[in-house]
């Protein structure tokens, strides 16, 4: 079994490692031979193509976009999805079930249907094409599985450890902060790990919400695509560092994510 997964690790890796070779070479190279090459011919390894990225503004700004749209998401999604779990969990308010239904049912909703009447909303109310639109989007869209994934999760939290710290004088937000939220770190870090994966990655919301003159970075790039021929050694490592950030994300919480994910397999 070890050996297998070695194997699938490899294979895994080798898009990854192509990649990272190809922005290691330049254009003449790249459009004579595949990046294996390198193998046999070390002295085509050279940074200028990186060089080139930090010149181009495109790219350079479209990456400081995808943060300015990616974090806020992230964020807002987890600490509004972490309330509002709570609530479901173990606060009393009326039609609570009934809301939580809502909530399930719109898990099903697919991205897709919302574009239109979202565009027309966001027209009307002027945020069409600017980063608050693309925020808002991506929290409205991942806040139903992030309420869904943390009030069963917190669900699961013994009712004897919240009825004492009740009993100690802890009020709602103090309980939330101080026992609920340490418990539930594995699963909250799970899902900002899920958030930032599929906003850093999204390409169809970004494409039709996002200020064309400052897109983020799958956008700028599928532009890059066009003229391929011609930005080749801009192209190949922004698609690399575009990847390796999210990359560099998951393996950063490698921990947390393998913990929230087997509490939740366990649960």
């Amino acid at each position: 079994m070890r050996a297998f997964l070695i194997v699938v690790a490899v294979f895994w890796l080798v898009p990854t490692v192509g990649l990272l070779l190809s922005s290691l070479r330049g254009p003449s190279d790249i459009g004579a031979s595949g990046w294996w090459k390198i193998f046999t011919k070390p002295s085509q390894l050279t940074l200028e193509n990186y060089s080139h990225l930090l010149d181009d503004n495109t790219i350079t700004n479209s990456l400081l976009s995808t943060v300015a749209i990616t974090v806020p998401a992230t964020v807002l999604v987890v600490v509004i999805g972490s309330l509002a779990g709570y609530a479901f969990a173990w606060m009393d308010f009326p039609g609570r079930d009934w809301w939580f239904l809502v909530v399930v049912g719109l898990l099903v909703v697919p991205v897709q249907v919302a574009l239109l009447p979202v565009s027309e909303l966001f027209g009307a109310v002027g945020i069409f094409e600017t980063t608050i639109g693309v925020i808002l989007f991506h929290v409205a869209f991942g806040l139903p599985f992030a309420i869904f994934l943390l009030r069963n999760f917190f669900a699961e939290i013994p009712r004897e450890l919240l009825e004492a710290a009740r009993l100690d004088g802890a009020g709602e937000l103090r309980l939330f902060t101080r026992v609920v939220m340490p418990l539930g770190g594995p699963a909250i870090a799970s899902l900002g790990i899920f958030q930032f994966l599929w906003v850093w990655n999204d390409m169809l919301v970004a494409l039709i919400f996002a200020d064309s003159k400052s897109p983020p970075i799958t956008v700028a790039l599928q532009q890059q695509v066009r003229q391929f021929g011609n930005n080749v050694d801009v192209l190949a490592p922004g698609a690399f560092i575009s990847m390796i950030i999210p990359l560099a994300v998951f393996f950063a919480f490698q921990k947390q994510f393998v913990s929230g994910v087997m509490a939740g397999a366990v649960k």
